[in-house]
């Protein structure tokens, strides 16, 4: 097995093996253009990719220290290991933080290989542990009929009051997505990404034809709006922004089914909703009603294995976990 990093004209074979559009070529393009140092690393029988991924550093100015962060990425073995230890001597790197796109077997055994590997449970997770999967090789018919009968309703209720929903990949239409999302971040009181970061994932995804914006309008008003991505067999909903106004028209419920249906159009398998709570969700978290809104359409609940830190250099690692958590409590506190 040969470790090493892969070369620009490797990028058609780099894109078949990876598995999440996190770990894509495109993506990887657009965080080198966030101003990050990115490393990607290939697998090699002979000639033969068989493993690859991505990773980003991250420097803690404070410390001059870097993070590395390995999101989505294959389940880690030896080889990966040693890689990782290889790069992070290089980079000055404390820890690299790992969260495989791997769906928990239920068991302790992925756990305990990955404990066996070095890796120790992270304190902090950057993706959600769970998931919600929809099988878009299902006919509408069988979709709509695994809906929950409210989420249904909401449906007609928004066909019925004359939603429109269209995609596009106009850029007069991605400012309109932008602002519907910066309105409902400052609504909700949570940390989105920057203008600039929406900007630059939109550039580089859409001129690979891997990124649209969906809009719904009632009476020419725009009242939701996402951004989707595709890479692979998968569409993506990551981001999505609201308005205050004509909630009645559920506009939100209409939105979610036109992608679904877009999805098939563009011969897709799944639709990723980027996240849920767990199975015993609790009501009183802020983020119980998107997770409810999800899984009224019926999809799969899915819980992955988890976030894992690579330790390199112990004692900054626990300094810098302390002050990344006060660093969040002085940003929610400031929020608030």
């Amino acid at each position: 097995m040969i470790v090493r990093e892969v070369l620009e004209k490797e990028k058609a074979a780099y894109n078949k093996t990876v598995s999440h559009i996190i770990q894509s070529w495109e993506w990887g393009e657009f965080r080198k253009k966030t101003g990050l140092d990115l490393v990607r690393l290939g697998h090699f029988q002979g000639s033969k990719m068989v493993s690859a991924y991505q990773l980003t550093f991250h420097l803690v100015p404070i410390f001059n220290q870097n993070v590395g962060y390995l999101p989505k990425g294959p389940l880690p073995d030896e080889a990966m290991i040693k890689a990782l230890f290889d790069i992070g001597k290089k980079k000055n790197i404390a820890y690299i933080k790992i969260e495989p796109n791997v769906i928990n077997d239920k068991s302790q055994v992925i756990s305990d290989k990955l404990k066996k590997l070095g890796l120790v449970p992270s304190k902090k997770s950057l993706f959600t542990k769970y998931n919600f999967l929809l099988d878009l090789n299902k006919s509408e018919e069988q979709l709509l009929s695994a809906m929950h009968p409210k989420t249904r309703y909401n449906i007609s209720v928004a066909q019925k009051k004359g939603v429109e929903v269209y995609a596009s990949t106009n850029d007069r239409d991605f400012e309109v997505y932008l602002k519907l999302y910066f309105e409902t971040t400052k609504r909700q009181k949570y940390f989105g990404h920057t203008h600039a970061y929406h900007k630059l994932v939109w550039q580089t995804l859409k001129e690979a034809g891997m990124a649209r914006v969906a809009i719904a309008k009632y009476q020419n008003k725009p009242l939701v709006a996402w951004m989707l991505l595709n890479f692979g067999n998968t569409l993506y909903y990551p981001y999505g922004g609201s308005s205050v106004e004509n909630r009645e028209v559920m506009a939100s419920n209409l939105i979610a089914w036109e992608a679904i249906k877009l999805g098939k159009k563009l011969g897709l398998e799944m639709f990723d909703m980027w996240g849920a709570l767990g199975p015993d969700a609790d009501l009183t978290d802020p983020w119980f009603g998107f997770h409810r809104f999800k899984a009224g359409y019926g999809p799969t609940h899915v819980e992955y294995v988890g976030t894992y830190d690579l330790v390199l250099k112990p004692q900054l690692y626990n300094l810098l976990n302390i002050a990344d958590k006060a660093r969040w409590m002085f940003l929610r506190a400031t929020r608030r």
